[in-house]
């Protein structure tokens, strides 16, 4: 029997934290919004069967900072598993900064829930949910486990000749991983959203025997259009773009 099925890391909440405005409210360069407010939504396959949905959504708050955050819902058998992530980040021209991140899953086997602040500038991390503040050396481009698929986005809008993208990522431990994605070529695919041009890129994890391949569309400004994730040479999953709202976002172009 399955133990657990892994989700789409890409990942969108469906629950709005603060009231948001569709731009940010900024004037200078280095705050230029170079992905406008979008909500996608994906199917995820396994066995070339739909086993679930999942949606992305990234909205610009009053405040200034920008939620970026992504929802599952998988059905499977007698499997069940319903997750949401919610980043509220600090958006600098092409740079993410995480202020906050969190997740809650629901489903078949033990509910999960926990909540971080990050405080970059003084290098600390509290655990909101133990209500502990954990002392960390903060790397200047430090994400969490959701905003470096937006960083990722934008890097590859800001440099999108790069074959490889390293991110330093918090985990939900306060320990610290690096995630790597390598350029994997270029290709062509149909996908319910219809025919796109996708740029490849692959991340590789040796200890786990897991390896995720992304594909990210430059006509939808290097929207993340398609997912698959194997381990130990097993499918786990498919997400596949199905619709994005506005339907065409403007591509950025870096200055």
């Amino acid at each position: 029997m399955l133990k657990s099925l892994p989700y789409v890391t890409l990942l969108l909440s469906s629950v709005t934290l603060f009231s948001a405005s569709p731009f940010a409210q900024t004037t200078d360069k280095a705050n230029k919004v170079m992905v406008p407010a979008f909500s996608a939504k994906y199917t995820i396959l396994r066995n070339a069967k739909s086993v679930g949905e999942a949606s992305r959504k990234l909205s610009y708050l009053d405040n200034g900072l920008a939620q970026y955050s992504y929802h599952t819902n998988i059905e499977w058998l007698i499997f069940s598993d319903v997750r949401d992530e919610t980043s509220i980040v600090k958006l600098e021209g092409n740079k993410v900064t995480p202020t906050s991140y969190e997740y809650k899953r629901e489903g078949t086997g033990s509910d999960k829930y926990y909540k971080w602040t990050y405080d970059t500038a003084n290098n600390t991390a509290t655990d909101e949910k133990k209500d502990k503040t954990k002392n960390i050396d903060f790397p200047d481009n430090i994400q969490d486990s959701l905003s470096y698929h937006l960083q990722h986005r934008l890097n590859m809008i800001s440099e999108p000749e790069q074959k490889q993208f390293v991110y330093p990522v918090v985990k939900s431990s306060g320990s610290l991983k690096n995630y790597v994605y390598q350029y994997d070529g270029e290709e062509e695919i149909m996908l319910p959203y219809g025919l796109v041009k996708t740029v490849k890129f692959k991340r590789e994890v040796i200890e786990k025997k897991r390896v995720t391949y992304v594909w990210f569309a430059q006509e939808l400004n290097y929207l993340l259009v398609k997912l698959h994730q194997i381990k130990g040479d097993v499918e786990q999953f498919e997400a596949q773009l199905e619709s994005i709202t506005p339907a065409t976002p403007s591509i950025a172009t870096a200055k």
